[in-house]
């Protein structure tokens, strides 16, 4: 089991940064692939990015590639969400999830096991 926390959501102006955090407890987290997703009102989560268990090898959504950048500190269990030039369609709940199945794509909603509460960003124009 892991459980995990997310951290460092508010409101911000667009072109403006954030950087969350997701703190995991529990055994195993340097094991598992980390996502982020969001998701905004009315509509339904997407994937945000992902990274390795190594932090080798990471992916991002054509929407934020370029602007946001996913990290890992195994040793602090915990994975990063650079975000920077923020803009109004930003604005969503982002949750980590750590990545239990191989079935599918990397980008796929159930491929994530354990889950975030989520952290609130609110990008204002």
């Amino acid at each position: 089991q892991v459980q995990l926390v997310e951290s460092g959501g508010g409101l911000v102006q667009a072109g403006g940064s954030l950087r969350l955090s997701c703190a995991a407890s529990g055994r195993g987290f340097s094991k598992y692939a980390m996502g982020w997703f969001r998701q905004a009102p009315g509509k339904e989560r997407e994937f945000v990015a992902q990274i390795s268990w190594s932090g080798g090898n990471t992916y991002y959504a054509d929407s934020v590639k370029g602007r946001f950048t996913i990290s890992r500190d195994n040793a602090k269990n915990t994975v990063y969400l650079q975000m920077n030039s923020l803009k109004p369609e930003d604005t969503a709940v982002y949750s980590c999830a750590a990545r239990t199945r191989f079935s599918g794509s990397y980008y796929g909603i159930d491929e994530y096991g354990y889950w975030g509460q989520g952290t609130q960003v609110t990008v204002s124009s």
